[in-house]
């Protein structure tokens, strides 16, 4: 029973999304809530204030846990590392409000979708329903299956038939008044905080309110200067903050603004057609498409086909056609009914209904799929509102940092309190010292300083037409060492030449026609097949569509009319395309064909297919374009010749892209089945017609970039949609993979019958180098001296295929093969977006390129995803280029290089600077004194505030360095970095203290305080009897300093700030040279002539050279760690150490079985068994968007 209980406490809200969550029920006890009120009073808001930090505690405090059916209020708790806790109240929702009221007695459905959650959510006869709402998304009680259910969108598990017979008709204005009460408003609304909330939340940030308690105390002792100078800093940055925060809050509401306006059709049982604000559409409604359309909804196509833009969902302005969801008879969800994409029946939020075509007399028809902030358009907004934490060990390791700094602090504060009862000070003395010292351990702008290195670096950005939505990132963009490239747009043209077309008849390749000759195409299958297959329209005059569509289609000398031929006399729908002969066009005896309907392209299925009519005629006929191999599959086998694969290997080997053209003849039948014809049945028992040769040339930047990447031993890797063959002589042409390197082609297939799956491995024969049985000689450098594994001369190359048999039967294996992999072809977009992930798994910090829509996932998924795109930034990948090459990709790790190395300059002096201070004030507490008001406010304002404004502004190196700057705060050179330094520290101040003592003319201040001050001719010296004499010269006034060791210790402290500054700014080769940074140059000149100048002598510059004789050399550190046997952690790294030593491998020319994994394979177990290995639990680091670190206080 108790455990019933627990269970029913405990819930899982969007089970296995990213957005999983869980949630335990609670309910609120007045009597807690009377102590915890008394308690928040008691301690001055103190509470109350812990409470806000931390929403868990609040509800432990006022609420007893309950079962979720019960609860009024439920605590949720993210699922991922970093376990942030959230508090939602339970609201409840009466239906008795309603105008169309509801019989709480009937039994009959609350709506007509009998898969809906409302039906199981509504409770009778109270009609009543339960609701909590999350990050803009509303969740229901579901009473049936007891967890909070989504609303606000149709049921996945709706079959086709369901979507066309329940809502076909439209919806009751009862349902629909129903559905627009539980669901919410069809609306993106984005609020623009007001400037009090927005202030608010900064003032009570944890730092802010430390800083507050810090001031005070300062204020309390007289610090009236460095405190208002803290304070006026303190307001322009929580204004220049809040500022900001609120521009943010008005862009987003301003670009979401326009889409909460719209007037749209739909269509209602009672009513028919009804003109409606968008934003009261409802899930289930019937929405009418007009001519052009921007879509305020996600909806499913029912009736006839439109053509969208997608580009601001995707970052390509391509058209993109949208069939109707077939109305066939079956239980299966509708987005699994068939192997088509089921993307192509949707119309998503935010894109443009370019044009539509009635599939007969009525208008095209939707039914309305999601609304609000569950659309398309509402996802990426709410990504942009709630960005996931970023999981950077930066930051983790700054928190620590600061945890550290606070640590020191508090053995301070006992220090202080100790020395101070020891010489018998007042307790209000004692206590107010003692928290003094505690502050001046953690300076007040740290948790500020890792964000001026981004600052700069996303402005250099901008400047280079890099635009950035998620600045986080770009420290990441320090570490990224592997970089996958898409190769259509990215490393080659976007535009294709037409070079060639390879007939075939009698299931021979006949001579190749060229068409740079000027000669026309001869007509038949083959030009009609070119002619058809695509999905171009026309726009304004133009021919729009896919490019390699455009360039075929352009190669026939055929144009493309609207029907200007009238439906009735010839049969052929309003909606069709037609085609006729150009005048260049070569003679053929049709007049005009008619595209009767397309099945479209689809990167998964790698083919698209038309049915056609030529005008005149009874007959159709059915064409199909795709990938070779994919074709030929669907073809007759004694249509397809039998040297197909060698001819293929011919063009793809010059690096030419070949699509092949199929075609079969239709029965005859009525033109409305046309767009019920399964899809499966035409394409199927095709003849082979033919191959069509593009030629696809490198883009100029692309080989330099490689070079300057490979020579920073940044690895680069291929994955592309395009034939294998082709991928890798591009690779080679490009120098991806340097001449005289070997590849190993990998070919793996799933388990037939009783026979096992299996895995080929095969040398790629290279005229060069002689025989393919030839014996290799691997030579692996030693992977802690190669970044990214450069050093290997054999590459892996193979096909989506192979990798998904391979991550499901051979997963051991891949770990190894990723290792030397370098071009994946043929990939799917999610199998892309799986690579990315597995190549995180094994520590790499991997960087995306790519310009189209199926690398959008892949880009997501990366460290630092680079979309070159001219569309709206945020949509694709947390950066944008503008500038449509992949130089931006070095641009980007170089601005990440000097970005991260300025937030560890910065950290790091900030550190030694609040160290620097603690051993000099910890100095003069032993004597009961303090630095006056004027030499910390130089310290503090005149040097360390400006150092953290300007020491990152220094730009970045133009060259990249062949290995990357730390990629956290806790590693041994950082560590030893700060301890030398603050040994050197700590022994100069203590020679200075010590120093003083000795010398013939010292006096300990407060013990001859009478004679010194006799001596005196300022008004001062009436101090002498003063009670707080016994503290020490340093308190006796705000202003001055009147002790022979603060005067003595000050100027080292300065030269020791000023010194760490200098040694903690260093340039190459990650930043230009110090001197090329003006004004920090300028001043640190300034503050040192400055000091000089009130010591009146000279000093000599110690700890010259420090840092790069032995702190951050990075040759000296790797001398280091192979002396002492250091090896990196990262998995990449562990599997080359491993490879390097297994004479083994890599295999060649032989083939492996599933059922063979341990002969002489080693097996990874947390590749096999995701359940109880260690290996799992690695971070993939960085997945997700900013969270500062100084929140998770």
């Amino acid at each position: 029973m108790e455990e019933n209980r627990k269970r029913a406490h405990w819930a899982l809200l969007n089970p296995g999304e990213d957005n999983e969550l869980e949630v335990f029920g609670y309910q609120t006890q007045a009597l807690r809530r009377v102590l915890c009120l008394l308690g928040s009073i008691l301690s001055l808001g103190l509470l109350s204030l812990l409470f806000y930090w931390r929403p868990q505690w609040n509800v432990w405090a006022h609420c007893v846990p309950c079962p979720l059916q019960e609860a009024d209020v439920v605590l949720l708790r993210t699922t991922d590392e970093f376990q942030k806790y959230t508090r939602k109240k339970v609201i409840c929702l009466y239906l008795s409000v309603l105008k169309n009221p509801i019989n709480p007695k009937s039994g009959a459905m609350i709506v007509a979708d009998r898969h809906s959650v409302i039906n199981r959510a509504v409770l009778k006869p109270e009609l009543k329903v339960r609701c909590i709402q999350v990050q803009k998304i509303r969740y229901i009680w579901d009473n049936v299956e007891e967890r909070f259910q989504k609303v606000g969108l149709l049921e996945d598990s709706n079959s086709c038939s369901d979507i066309h017979h329940t809502f076909g008709s439209g919806l009751r204005k009862e349902e629909q008044e129903i559905r627009r009460f539980i669901c919410g408003p069809n609306a993106i609304e984005v609020e623009i905080q007001p400037i009090w909330k927005l202030l608010i939340k900064q003032v009570l940030n944890p730092f802010y309110v430390f800083q507050a308690f810090t001031l005070t105390l300062w204020l309390s002792q007289g610090y009236i200067e460095y405190s208002v100078a803290i304070i006026i800093l303190t307001v322009i940055s929580i204004v220049l903050s809040v500022y900001d925060l609120r521009q943010q809050s008005v862009n987003l509401h301003n670009l979401v603004e326009d889409h909460n306006k719209i007037q749209a059709t739909i269509h209602t049982k009672e009513e028919g057609l009804q003109e409606l604000e968008s934003r009261l559409l409802v899930p289930g409604d019937i929405l009418v498409l007009p001519g052009k359309f921007s879509l305020p909804c996600d909806a499913v196509l029912i009736d006839g086909s439109c053509i969208v833009n997608e580009g601001m969902l995707t970052g390509e302005s391509i058209p993109v056609t949208k069939t109707p969801l077939p109305q066939v008879e079956s239980t299966l969800p509708w987005k699994s009914h068939s192997l088509e994409d089921y993307r192509r029946h949707v119309l998503f939020c935010g894109t443009e209904v370019i044009q539509t075509k009635p599939a007969g007399p009525g208008p095209v028809r939707a039914v309305v799929l999601q609304t609000g902030f569950n659309t398309a358009k509402g996802d990426l907004v709410r990504s942009i509102l709630y960005p996931r934490p970023l999981n950077f060990k930066l930051y983790n390791d700054a928190f620590k940092f600061i945890v550290f700094l606070a640590f020191l602090g508090v053995l301070a504060f006992f220090y202080a309190f100790g020395v101070y009862m020891y010489h018998g000070t007042s307790a209000r003395d004692t206590v107010t010292m003692s928290l003094l010292l505690l502050t001046v351990s953690v300076p007040p702008v740290l948790p500020a300083a890792l964000t001026t290195g981004i600052f700069y670096a996303q402005k250099r950005l901008k400047r280079k037409k890099i635009f950035c939505i998620s600045p986080q990132r770009i420290n990441m963009c320090g570490q990224i060492n592997l970089v996958c490239f898409d190769k259509t747009g990215t490393l080659t043209e976007d535009g294709l030449d037409l070079w060639g077309a390879v007939p075939v008849m009698g299931s021979c390749f006949q001579k190749v026609h060229s068409f740079t000759s000027g000669s026309a195409l001869p007509w038949g299958p083959l030009c009609g097949a070119m002619a058809s297959c695509h999905s171009l329209i026309v726009l304004d005059g133009t021919i729009q569509g896919d490019p390699l569509d455009v360039k075929m289609f352009e190669g026939t000398s055929w144009v493309i009319e609207d029907s200007s031929v009238d439906p009735s006399d010839s049969g052929i729908p309003a909606s069709s395309i037609i085609i006729k002969p150009g005048p260049g066009a070569s003679q053929t005896p049709a007049k005009a064909i008619a595209i009767l309907h397309q099945f479209p392209f689809s990167s998964g299925l790698q083919r698209m297919s038309v049915i056609t009519q030529e005008i005149g005629k009874d007959h159709f006929d059915a064409y199909m374009k795709g990938a070779p191999e994919m074709v030929a599959s669907f073809c007759r086998p004694e249509t397809v010749p039998p040297n197909f694969k060698k001819e293929l290997k011919l063009y793809t080997m010059q690096g030419f892209r070949v699509i092949a053209l199929a075609h079969k003849p239709l029965k005859s039948g009525g033109h409305l089945e046309m767009g019920t014809y399964p899809r499966e049945e035409v394409e199927s028992e095709l003849t082979f017609l033919g191959l069509l040769i593009m030629e696809n040339r490198l883009k100029k930047e692309t080989k330099p970039v490689l070079r300057e990447l490979s020579s920073a031993r940044i690895r680069t890797v291929m994955i592309t949609g395009d034939n294998l063959q082709t991928a890798i002589t591009v690779a080679k042409n490009s120098e991806m993979i340097p001449q005289g390197n070997k590849v190993i082609l990998i070919e793996a297939n799933e388990p037939e019958g009783h026979s096992p799956a299996s895995v080929t491995w095969q040398l790629l024969e290279n005229k060069e180098e002689g025989h393919k049985d030839k014996e290799i000689c691997l030579h692996i450098q030693d992977p802690s001296l190669a970044e990214a594994g450069r050093g290997d001369d054999y590459h892996f190359a193979m096909t989506g295929k192979s990798y998904q048999v391979i991550t499901q039967h051979f997963s051991n294996l891949l770990p190894k093969i990723l290792v030397n992999g370098a071009i994946f072809a043929r990939m799917s977009p999610g199998q892309k977006s799986s690579l990315v992930e597995e190549f995180q798994k094994l520590n790499y910090y991997v960087a995306m390129c790519g310009d189209g829509a199926n690398d959008c996932g892949a880009l997501k998924m990366a460290h630092a995803g680079i979309s070159l795109s001219d569309q709206e930034a945020s949509v694709a990948s947390p950066f944008t280029s503008k500038i449509a090459n992949i130089e931006c990709v070095p641009h980007l790790i170089r601005e990440g290089r000097a970005a991260l190395v300025s937030s560890f300059g910065v950290f790091k002096y900030l550190t030694m600077y609040g160290i620097i201070q603690l051993i000099g004030t910890s100095l003069l507490y032993w004597q009961l004194q303090l630095f006056g008001n004027y030499q910390y406010l130089m310290q503090d304002v005149g040097i360390t505030l400006m150092v953290c404004l300007t020491m990152s502004s220094t730009h970045a190196y133009p060259k990249l360095a062949p290995y990357r700057p730390a990629g956290q705060l806790i590693s041994p050179p950082l560590l030893l970095s700060v301890f030398l330094n603050t040994c050197f520290s700590g022994i100069a101040q203590f020679w200075a203290f010590l120093f003083v003592k000795q010398q013939p003319w010292y006096c300990e201040a407060h013990r001859y305080s009478g004679c010194y001050m006799a001596n005196r001719s300022d008004p001062f010296s009436n101090a002498t009897g003063n009670s707080n004499l016994m503290m020490g010269n340093g308190t006796l006034t705000p202003n001055s300093v009147l002790s022979f060791e603060s005067t003595s210790m000050w100027p080292i402290t300065t030269f020791n700030c000023i010194i760490v500054a200098f040694i903690f700014s260093r340039g190459k080769p990650f930043r230009k040279p110090i001197y090329t940074n003006y004004f920090f140059s300028f001043l640190l000149i300034s503050a040192l002539g400055v000091t000089l100048f009130i010591m009146f002598a000279d000093i000599p510059v110690i700890y010259s050279g420090m840092e790069d004789a032995i702190l951050q050399n990075h040759d000296f550190w790797l001398l280091i760690k192979k002396k002492w046997g250091v090896h990196s952690k990262s998995q990449y790294r562990k599997w080359q150490r491993k490879l390097a030593q297994d004479p083994s491998w890599p295999p060649t020319n032989r083939s492996d079985y599933s059922g063979e994994g341990k002969n002489g394979f080693y097996v990874n177990p947390a590749y096999e068994n995701s359940e109880s290995t260690p290996i799992q639990t690695v971070d993939v680091i960085g997945r997700s968007t900013e969270q500062h670190f100084w929140t998770r206080l």
